[in-house]
């Protein structure tokens, strides 16, 4: 059994005892937590919080709890049902919560589950907020509303085509073109929401020829969760029968996307924001953002717009705090992650789809004829294990060092720049690893550079 804490929220597996995993106890202990984060700091005073989930089989149950719960401490539930990342980050939004709750693991295993928690602006919370989460649980510092002061409950099934109808209403989404270039559309929901909310989007996008793979929302999931090229067998097999133009593959919130190009082949995943930004900086001169570990493709499409490229440290919320100050018009995260401001400062599958279809309806490209206009890079990903009592961040410090005369960043670890690659190594704050994530113009020497920095820190032990 397992159970994380982190300022990202609380995940686990489903069972076993009080604190070994996810179960009510712990639950109802982080929901209180979180509910008094709220009451404590928030200026909205709406008294709602929006509830939504993944379609997990523990889902039902820990809605109950969570829903219970926050009725406890006084606050109105607003429950989504069935509904994806996005579209519950919009809900709050949407009804003026003053937060929300989603129930999801996101890409992990069928067994584990999770609770994702926002802001009244439909954002995860800062570090302050989330380790202020986690002194509360600690201590139980909370207190439950008397039966006078008891919140209410409703449910609301309304905001899965709410969200579709933002995604439609966006300037750059040209649903006339889509409808006009007659794509044919393969998805694989993993047996998920995205099997919901996937086929309504694409029918209103006009796209007549849609085949599904795993769209039935039983949370049974039919391959490991995560959009990865070794757990898409099934649907690339699908798609190299060349009946499709392009697939698309979503994890089980569907807040990143994955493309199969109409040969079978993966379109890579960073490639999904480098993709879906050139479309953005074509119409809307602007900077962009994403994470250190992401690919440096995005830098190049930026600067061929004359743009400005900035980097942030690893996690949605450093992101979206760099995008907000740079004032960047796209950004997100090499995993998939599209966050397209004119929509709301979340990860999107739903807008990353729209925008892409939009940009292959006008480029008149096949999905494969498109990725080659992008600089090809690979990226490696490796780590050290280290002793528990080892000094990671002295480690750190020396690479940082012997590296001066490079272009080196230490936002987030230690990211080397060299001219036509990089190494950007994090240490891991649950157990004694450092990561070490490495991109060049081929895999091999992504894997060199990689391993030469290794071994640079193995000699240090």
């Amino acid at each position: 059994m397992s159970l994380i804490k982190s300022i990202s929220g609380i995940r686990g597996t489903i069972g076993g005892r009080a604190g070994e995993g996810l179960n009510p106890l712990d639950i109802v202990k982080f929901t209180s937590a979180y509910a008094t984060l709220i009451r404590r700091t928030s200026t909205l005073k709406s008294n709602k919080i929006v509830v939504g989930r993944d379609a997990r089989i523990s889902g039902e149950m820990v809605k109950n709890v969570v829903c219970g719960t926050l009725m406890g401490m006084g606050f109105d539930v607003v429950n989504i049902g069935l509904a994806t990342t996005p579209t519950t980050e919009i809900a709050v939004t949407g009804e003026g919560a003053e937060g929300g709750i989603i129930i999801t693991a996101s890409h992990n295993p069928r067994h584990w589950n999770a609770l994702k928690l926002l802001n009244s602006n439909g954002e995860f919370l800062n570090a302050q907020e989330g380790n202020e989460v986690l002194r509360i649980a600690e201590a139980e510092d909370f207190d439950y509303a008397d039966v006078d002061h008891i919140g209410k409950y409703k449910e609301d099934n309304t905001y899965n085509q709410k969200h579709i109808d933002m995604v439609l209403g966006l300037k750059l989404v040209d649903v006339e073109a889509i409808k006009k270039a007659d794509f044919k559309v393969a998805f694989d929901a993993i047996n998920s929401v995205g099997g919901i909310i996937l086929p309504m989007l694409l029918e209103q996008l006009g796209v007549k020829h849609v085949t599904p793979l795993y769209n039935d929302p039983t949370g049974d999931f039919q391959h490991n969760p995560e959009p990865l090229e070794k757990n898409l067998a099934d649907i690339m097999s699908l798609m190299a029968k060349g009946e499709h133009d392009v697939a698309f593959v979503v994890d089980p919130d569907v807040d990143r996307l994955a493309f199969i190009d109409e040969k079978g082949h993966m379109y890579g995943e960073e490639y999904t924001l480098v993709t879906v930004a050139d479309y953005i900086l074509q119409h809307t001169p602007g900077n962009t953002v994403s994470n250190l570990s992401s690919t440096r493709a995005l830098r190049d499409v930026t600067r061929k717009y004359g743009m400005q490229y900035n980097a942030s440290a690893v996690g949605e919320v450093n992101v979206v705090k760099k995008m907000k100050d740079t004032n960047a018009v796209i950004g997100g995260e090499g995993n998939g992650g599209v966050i397209y401001p004119e929509a709301h400062y979340g990860r999107d599958a739903l807008v990353g789809i729209a925008l892409f279809l939009s940009h292959l309806a006008h480029e008149k490209k096949t999905v494969s004829e498109l990725r080659l206009t992008y600089p090809n890079y690979c990226i490696a990903k490796n780590r050290i294990d280290l002793d528990a009592s080892t000094d990671v961040d002295a480690i750190l410090a020396k690479v940082k060092e012997i590296y001066k005369d490079e272009e080196v960043n230490d936002i987030d670890g230690v990211k080397i720049d060299f001219p036509d690659k990089w190494v950007h190594l994090r240490k891991s704050n649950t157990e004694p690893i450092i990561r070490v994530y490495s991109e060049a113009s081929d895999m091999e020497a992504a894997e060199q550079i990689g391993k030469d920095v290794m071994n640079v820190i193995l000699s240090m032990k």
